[in-house]
């Protein structure tokens, strides 16, 4: 069996220093094709829907509709994990804040935020309008 070494951290590539960089900075930026004019995320050197290597990094609109949610369940608290497909295409996986988990469903409309946590900047994502319990 072939040794695939140790995963990569978060902090190894240059693509994830400047996600993570803009994050701390209050940005949310990830990057979009200059010659398909996609978004595309997780962060890499060249564009997953035209090969195109020519990028540059933008600000999505931060709005976007929960594709899918899991609710985990801790002594500590409860916490839901999302997939929330941005306007723009791409799919991201997050977690809705500040409202009870068990509201959080498939569909909703939800708008990024970044939260400072004590490891470093998140992206979450909260309620967008009326949420129907």
């Amino acid at each position: 069996m072939t040794d695939l070494g140790a995963p990569q951290s978060a902090a190894a590539s240059a693509c994830d220093q400047r996600y993570f960089g803009a994050l701390a900075e209050g940005r949310f930026e990830i990057p979009r094709c200059l010659s398909c004019g996609k978004f595309h995320f997780y962060p890499r050197v060249c564009c997953p829907h035209c090969g195109s290597q020519d990028l540059e990094w933008a600000a999505p609109s931060g709005n976007g509709t929960v594709y899918s949610v899991t609710i985990v369940r801790r002594a500590e608290g409860d916490y839901t994990v999302v997939l929330v497909d941005l306007e723009e295409g791409p799919r991201l996986m997050s977690r809705v804040v500040d409202m009870p988990v068990e509201q959080v469903r498939i569909g909703m409309p939800v708008r990024a935020r970044i939260d400072a946590m004590a490891d470093g900047p998140l992206l979450v994502f909260t309620a967008r309008g009326e949420v129907q319990a």
